[in-house]
């Protein structure tokens, strides 16, 4: 016995058009097979609903349901049936029926409501819809991020995507392959696989838009006298000229040694920090004690007069 297509919709019989409609929504939103990508449970409700609501949601055809005149797939009922088969035999002429999916007017509008042009043409009985996106978070690494690379990533289900990273690829941002998400269902395309790029951080490095930012330790003397000193950069490493009198603080710009893409590139900045000897030892505390007797100077004067 065929399912009552009000219990299908989940309403009363007495239900109004404006009740059917609410409901009908409800449950396509829900069972949509855009929003349920390979799942056939909900793509066969999904049918069952639409077909439902294809008869009660029609005034007419509700009315000839009600009345036992068209079951529950839109076709007469064995009374009315007998006119049909009659009016097909030689001495009458053919009587056809557009019961189904194809004579109900209202779909495209109200799919078009729920999900766009393409949902209005999936209300037919062959329907052809894009597949659903497919969301992935992947790690990269600071380096890699900053220069660019290609990853091989597995998939829950077992499958595997070649991922590229483009140089200059930022936190949060998100990478699409087209055509590498769920199947389309009929003649619709697959969807994209959407990859949200997560950024490991460096324990030297640090980025502010394009630029990169590196803390360089140099020693007393060559912050008093200067001096080439190793500096890593996300290229390699390379020496940079300490001037004389260099103090903590002090920044250094290593220009187009930042994160390079689209023709541009950043620089990279090369904080100094004057590191003390982890032991302070007889001649640096006795040269320091007699440096202080003759020179002695406050570098806070300037911090206490803005106070």
């Amino acid at each position: 016995m065929a399912e009552d297509l009000y219990s299908v919709l989940g309403v009363a019989k007495t239900a109004s058009a404006e009740e059917i409609t609410k409901a009908y929504r409800k449950l396509a939103k829900k069972l949509h097979p855009d929003l349920n990508p390979g799942d056939k449970a909900a793509e066969e409700k999904f049918k069952k609903v639409t077909a439902a609501y294809g008869i009660i949601g029609d005034e007419e055809k509700r009315k000839r349901y009600d009345a036992g005149e068209i079951d529950a797939s839109g076709q007469e009922t064995p009374k009315y049936r007998y006119y049909r088969e009659y009016a097909g035999g030689p001495e009458g002429a053919r009587y056809r029926t557009t019961a189904g999916f194809e004579d109900i007017g209202a779909f495209s509008d109200l799919f078009g409501d729920l999900f766009g042009e393409r949902g209005a043409r999936a209300g037919a009985r062959r329907f052809s819809m894009r597949g659903a996106d497919a969301h992935y978070r992947l790690d990269v690494g600071f380096l890699d991020a900053v220069n660019g690379t290609k990853t091989r990533i597995t998939l829950p289900e077992g499958g595997t995507l070649d991922v590229t990273i483009p140089p200059g690829v930022t936190d949060g941002q998100v990478l699409r392959l087209k055509g590498k998400g769920g199947p389309g269902f009929g003649e619709g395309e697959p969807g994209d696989a959407l990859i949200e790029i997560s950024i490991k951080p460096h324990p030297v490095f640090k980025r502010e838009g394009d630029d990169i930012i590196v803390e360089v330790p140099i020693t007393i003397d060559e912050a008093v006298l200067g001096g080439k000193v190793e500096v890593p950069t996300i290229g390699g490493r390379v020496s940079v000229t300490v001037p004389p009198g260099s103090s903590t603080g002090q920044t250094l710009r290593l220009k187009g040694r930042g994160i390079k893409r689209a023709g541009a590139a950043g620089d990279q900045l090369v904080k100094l920090s004057v590191v003390l000897p982890e032991r302070i030892d007889d001649d640096l505390k006795s040269f320091a004690e007699k440096w202080r007797e003759r020179h002695r100077y406050d570098p806070r004067r300037k911090r206490k007069e803005q106070a």
